[in-house]
């Protein structure tokens, strides 16, 4: 399987164009607007800036999974990170990333034959997906954007 094999709604409830992802890099983040991480949508919006135009696509998918840190509408979700953060990268719904409810993408990512095994710990773990649709790397909820070990991943990749 691929990336490209999952279907996923924009935040705005529509069909998000999984096969848009074909050829690019992808850094796949679970995200939330109460964490005591949330100020990386910082550190992802300059990775979208910088590296977009060269192939990577920063995709977040919210999560209220963990401490309840996403509970607003997508209305709600939208305004707070255009308002604070100014995101620009794409969103898509709410989504459960561990337990029964799990996404089809987080049992490919995280399920026992994945290449990085093991449920979601927090909000904003990541998941670098390479131009041929299959994860490269997984790097820690604490591990910023800007941290030198996903930058360097990011541009072996592009």
């Amino acid at each position: 399987m691929k990336v490209t094999d999952f279907s996923l709604n924009t935040l705005e409830g529509k069909h998000f164009d999984i096969a848009s992802l074909k050829d690019k890099v992808v850094l796949l983040v679970n995200v939330a607007s109460q964490c005591g991480l949330t100020p990386q949508y910082k550190g992802l919006e300059a990775l979208w800036q910088e590296y977009g135009s060269r192939g990577l696509v920063v995709l977040g998918l919210p999560c209220n999974q963990f401490a309840g840190q996403e509970p607003g509408t997508a209305q709600e979700i939208r305004q707070f990170c255009d308002t604070n953060y100014k995101v620009s990268f794409p969103l898509t719904q709410k989504i459960d990333v561990n337990g029964t409810n799990r996404h089809a993408l987080y049992h490919w990512l995280t399920g026992e034959k994945a290449a990085f095994p093991g449920d979601i710990t927090w909000n904003f773990e990541k998941f670098l997906i390479g131009r041929d649709g299959e994860v490269k790397a997984r790097f820690s909820p604490k591990t910023a954007p800007e941290d030198a070990a996903i930058r360097e991943s990011i541009e072996s990749l592009l």
